[in-house]
């Protein structure tokens, strides 16, 4: 049957962001001083700094330009990832005026999205841009 999940005890959970950065420690010192990540571990990985920032219930993992790539800045709306969300829990006004506070750029928002949601975006180092969102009820 199409759409239909046929695994009986496997199931998949959400575990990781990962991020490439121009400046990756640059980037994670973001991530702490602004939203509250947690930096669990670092090390070098394929030949560039991997540096991995928890928040509660998950990571995201930045790493820098290994020997042999090439990144480019992005540029307005790509294919792929939009963005990520996080789930505000407490005051979502109040948070986001925080941020304001630290100098973060809201591209959107803070505001209802529908009546048992509220929504703002932020735009995060290397053209990452970040839902803040709460649910109400």
């Amino acid at each position: 049957m199409k759409g239909v999940n046929t695994m009986t005890a496997e199931k998949i959970v959400f575990d990781h962001v990962h991020l490439v950065s121009a400046d990756p420690q640059a980037t994670v010192s973001w991530y702490v001083d602004k939203l509250g990540g947690k930096i669990t571990g670092s090390g070098d990985v394929g030949g560039a700094p991997q540096i991995h920032v928890a928040f509660e219930g998950a990571t995201i993992i930045v790493r820098g330009q290994r020997t042999g790539e090439q990144a480019t800045e992005k540029q307005g709306l790509t294919w792929g990832i939009d963005h990520f969300g996080f789930h505000v829990q407490g005051d979502f006004e109040g948070f986001c005026d925080e941020l304001k506070s630290k100098g973060v750029t809201f591209t959107r928002g803070p505001e209802a999205f529908s009546p048992t949601l509220q929504i703002a975006f932020i735009q995060a180092p290397d053209g990452v841009s970040i839902e803040l969102m709460q649910r109400k009820g």
